[in-house]
């Protein structure tokens, strides 16, 4: 079997097809993620993150699975009482974190994210880390 292939050239993409329409999961807070939050934020998209993972304000912990940025908490922790019950002690059932390769993570990255490379992992981040600043330059 012979596989023959041939460059023709280079084209330019229009705006439209460069523009990747994706919602992303969004750390409001800095710290250690918690499996808690991440149970919680599971239900809203695909994680990229696991639990025990330094996270700071304006990093995407995940995809959303809707096209519009959601702000989360993963450094919640779930308040401890006196009192137990049956139904509030079950055990979290955490989905696997999604792992992006550096060839993926620039495939997911909008027009708003930067990506950091670091010689341990990839971080994917928002452009602007405060959310006032996101929302100001969002509405331009």
């Amino acid at each position: 079997m012979v596989i023959y292939t041939s460059f023709e050239g280079y084209n330019l993409a229009s705006s439209a097809e460069m523009k990747n329409n994706h919602g992303s999961l969004i750390s409001l807070d800095t710290g250690i993620a918690t499996g808690y939050s991440l149970d919680n934020a599971q239900a809203r998209g695909t994680l990229f993150i696991k639990p025990g993972t330094e996270v700071y304000a304006g990093m995407v912990v995940g995809q959303s699975s809707r096209d519009e940025d959601l702000e989360l908490n993963p450094c919640k922790d779930k308040k401890l009482t006196n009192i137990r019950s049956k139904s509030s002690d079950e055990g979290i059932a955490l989905i696997p974190p999604r792992v992006l390769t550096l060839e993926e993570s620039l495939e997911y990255l909008g027009g708003d994210e930067l990506l950091e490379v670091t010689p341990i992992n990839y971080r994917i981040r928002k452009r602007y880390l405060d959310p006032n600043e996101r929302r100001k330059h969002r509405q331009r």
